[in-house]
């Protein structure tokens, strides 16, 4: 799951001082590493916030967490964690890390925030999680015992309030944006194509989805399932968790076509215009 490996980092220590290994980390520089102002005068924005979980604590070394944070393994008092460096807002944050609050307390298992000394769930964009560890499904078993634990989390959070600022695909009938999604930005008849899709799951109730339950964000072991990475999560419609591999959900073959054509439109939007989307659209049938 690693990237590469790096040189632990004090926090003293500026990220562009360090000698990274090889030329991935040099060129191009990703946006993280220009977080130098403040928010709202609270502070310092990047890696520095780390210092508000104490003085025994250090980034050690990157994982893969894609391209909207900066994923670290990082040291506190002595145990290993994951610390994420974003620029979503307080709101989102405060939504993400009480939702995972929640679904510790209820049974599920997932990275549990580590609130800051003065007792904070994120500070100035980092959040900091407690490490899980585990490997991807591989068998169509795994994969049913994904979707036992995707289940879980839909009967534990129905009602939940919507992620600040996101929109869900039913939502999306009538609203042109929602975070990552402008479907202003689309094909006219793509956006048709894609409405037509969630037109299909209008009435249904809600919860909250995970958002990108795929292999590299399950941790499993002989006794658990963890799903990890909750960046895409969000109040909508179950069965877009449910496109599994395998159908391992069992879902009806008319019920998995809504959803995996759902599904796909949601993709195709929330990635545009991409390789990915292009490739997601293109599997939205035609009204």
């Amino acid at each position: 799951m690693y990237i590469s490996k790096l040189p632990e980092i004090s926090l003293k220590t500026s990220v562009t001082s360090a000698r990274f290994p090889n030329r991935w980390f040099m060129f191009p520089i990703p946006w993280f590493m220009f977080l130098s102002q403040t928010r709202r005068g609270c502070g310092p924005v990047g890696w520095e916030a780390l210092e508000q979980w104490g003085d025994d604590v250090a980034r050690i070394e990157p994982l893969a967490g894609g391209v909207a944070n900066d994923v670290w393994s990082v040291r506190v008092n002595g145990h290993v964690a994951v610390g994420r460096l974003g620029a979503r807002s307080d709101a989102d944050l405060a939504w993400e890390t009480e939702l995972l609050q929640h679904l510790d307390r209820k049974g599920l298992t997932v990275p549990v925030p580590i609130p800051t000394t003065d007792g904070r769930l994120f500070a100035d964009g980092v959040v900091v999680m407690t490490y899980v560890e585990g490997g991807p499904p591989q068998t169509e078993a795994d994969w049913r015992r994904v979707a036992n634990t995707l289940r879980q989390l839909h009967r534990l959070t129905q009602g939940w309030p919507q992620r600040p600022g996101w929109r869900s695909s039913t939502d999306l009938l009538h609203a042109e944006t929602g975070t990552k999604i402008d479907l202003g930005a689309m094909p006219t008849e793509g956006v048709a194509r894609c409405r037509a899709a969630w037109a299909r799951l209008a009435g249904r109730q809600t919860c909250v989805v995970h958002g990108d339950p795929n292999p590299r964000n399950i941790r499993m072991t002989a006794d658990r399932v963890t799903l990890i990475d909750w960046d895409e999560s969000h109040v909508d419609v179950p069965d877009l968790d449910l496109v599994l591999p395998h159908n391992a959900a069992g879902l009806e073959a008319g019920a998995h076509d809504i959803a995996a054509q759902a599904w796909a439109a949601w993709e195709a939007a929330v990635c545009w215009d991409d390789e990915h989307s292009l490739k997601r659209l293109a599997e939205v049938r035609a009204i």
